[in-house]
């Protein structure tokens, strides 16, 4: 008899110091997501410019998005009024402290320094992006 209640009361502890170890984990879990959250919404996107190279006027645009997407339809943050250009054409994104241009299934493709895109590709300052007949020159400003 009084085996059996000391194995009761070592049960009862038991699944009570289980559940204080994960009520635990999930608390460290859930202060580690806010911290990284907070992380990165502070964290600063570098502006990028975009320079139409056919254009005689300026053609310049900047823009401090995370995300910019290239086309001829009018929701897109850089409006190119292109017949070869599809309607979302190509996106630029800022991610893992870079920026990245990514086609999106474009009809006639999109093109780094020449060279066709086809997947998620890092952009460089100074670098050459030709969607449809349109040349961009992209710069991107110091942080």
């Amino acid at each position: 008899m009084i085996t059996s209640i000391i194995f009761l009361i070592l049960r009862i502890l038991f699944a009570l110091s289980l559940y204080a170890f994960l009520g635990m984990a999930v608390l460290t879990i859930w202060r580690e997501l806010q911290k990284t959250s907070a992380l990165l919404t502070n964290q600063k996107v570098p502006g990028i410019q975009l320079k139409r190279l056919d254009f005689e006027e300026d053609g310049m645009n900047e823009f401090n998005l995370s995300s910019i997407t290239l086309g001829r339809d009018a929701s897109c943050e850089y409006l190119v009024s292109d017949d070869a250009v599809s309607s979302h054409h190509a996106r630029l994104s800022f991610h893992h402290q870079q920026w990245w241009i990514e086609d999106l299934n474009s009809t006639n493709g999109t093109f780094l320094n020449n060279d066709p895109v086809a997947v998620p590709t890092v952009i460089i300052s100074g670098d050459e992006l030709r969607i449809g007949k349109v040349s961009i020159q992209l710069t991107i400003q110091n942080k």
